[in-house]
């Protein structure tokens, strides 16, 4: 039987996603779980894996295309297998343009809008061109069939930066710093935010990362980071505190039955969030090893669909930028974020007298919502307790 490749959804608002490439070429052979295609999503750039084995046939979307969540747009079949009919044989362009004349009709689906006025263009050539605000539309491709290469706008621009002495024109936003803009707008304005802080003494967290570094890099060749630390005991917090790893949905709480930690990650771009599921349950070395991977795969724009859903809670650390401490923006339907700072040697009192000691601030966003002061400096006091005593917490 044929094996239909869609659209996927990878979060609750997504209606459509915009196809970057095909991995494979029609007629050729594709194994289950081998990447398929590549598209670009109000989260991130992603890789889709094939849902099963077969010979790809009946492309219907181009690169470029937007596309409806859902929507088929390929078929995986067994050599000599006919394609499903599906009614209307006429191609998608001109599907979308009979469409759009008609106008549209209750129940059915929206058509594939097609990037027909525009060229096609590769993926690094097209986040190039808009790393230096260069109209693609002016530009000839040199690559195969036309195609426009990153060599193609580099060219371009410097050219236009030679012929040119007008004023630097605007920069258009790439597809993740656009989703930062309009994510964070909905949130803050739409979101009840409030703001918890707390200093944590980090000698005995030092301590571990000492302790444990040596051993999961020679077995793992994985640097053992403050942040793994991190995503391990507030995941485990997170289990005594189920409403903060909640989400507000339709009006109401909604718990969350897995601790999966969402990571915030700085891409040349932007910031995106990588999720590590069932984080409360995984060994210390197991996180830091899919921390590694997922910010290998993020700064490479090769995450997949399950690498970007179904985070409960997020975690923000800029300790490693030197910062001291800030606030944080929730992501929905998540209830909250913790933000990290830096550790850095402070006076702090001991046993009554003052001493020199490794300190860090974090800041708790809540959604007002789901979350109270009580329940916020609660989840924090446990949070000191595992910051301070992590050998307990980790087991």
């Amino acid at each position: 039987m044929a094996i239909s490749v869609v659209m996927p959804a990878l979060e609750m608002a997504q209606e459509t996603g915009k196809l970057l490439a095909w991995r494979k070429k029609e007629g050729e052979q594709v194994a289950k779980g081998e990447p398929l295609l590549e598209i670009e999503t109000d989260k991130a750039v992603v890789e889709v894996e094939a849902p099963g084995d077969g010979l790809l046939a009946g492309i219907s979307a181009q690169v470029g295309d937007e596309i409806p969540v859902g929507q088929t747009i390929a078929w995986l079949v067994k050599p000599g297998e006919k394609l499903p009919a599906v009614g209307n044989p006429r191609s998608p362009s001109a599907r979308a343009t009979s469409t759009q004349e008609r106008g549209s009709t209750a129940g059915s689906p929206p058509a594939v809008k097609h990037a027909s006025a525009a060229p096609q263009i590769s993926p690094k050539a097209r986040r190039m061109a808009m790393d230096l605000g260069v109209d693609v539309a002016r530009i000839s491709g040199t690559g195969p069939g036309g195609v426009i290469t990153a060599e193609d706008v580099q060219a371009f621009a410097t050219a236009k930066d030679v012929g040119s002495a007008a004023a630097p024109a605007a920069q258009p936003l790439s597809s993740i710093a656009r989703l930062m803009a309009e994510r964070t707008t909905q949130s803050w304005t739409t979101v009840p935010h409030f703001f918890v802080s707390r200093d944590y003494d980090c000698t005995e967290l030092l301590a571990v990362q000492k302790r444990l570094a040596p051993g999961i890099e020679q077995a793992h060749h994985s640097r053992l980071s403050i942040t793994d630390l991190l995503i391990a005991l507030v995941a485990r917090v997170l289990v005594k505190h189920p409403r903060m790893n909640s989400s507000w949905s339709d009006g109401a709480i909604q718990p969350n039955k897995d601790v999966n930690m969402s990571v915030a990650i700085a891409v040349e771009e932007g910031v995106v969030s990588a999720v590590i599921h069932n984080a409360d349950t995984m060994q210390l070395a197991d996180i830091c090893l899919r921390r590694q991977e997922l910010t290998e795969r993020a700064r490479a724009n090769k995450l997949r669909p399950a690498d970007i859903t179904g985070g409960s809670f997020t975690l923000s650390n800029l300790g490693m930028y030197q910062v001291d401490s800030f606030t944080a923006i929730i992501p929905p339907p998540q209830v909250g974020i913790l933000a990290v700072g830096g550790i850095s040697d402070r006076v702090a009192a001991a046993e009554g007298k003052p001493a020199i000691r490794p300190v860090m601030t974090v800041t708790l966003s809540s959604d007002h919502r789901a979350i109270d002061g009580a329940g916020a400096a609660k989840f924090l006091v446990d949070l000191a307790e595992a910051v301070q005593q992590p050998a307990k917490w980790l087991g």
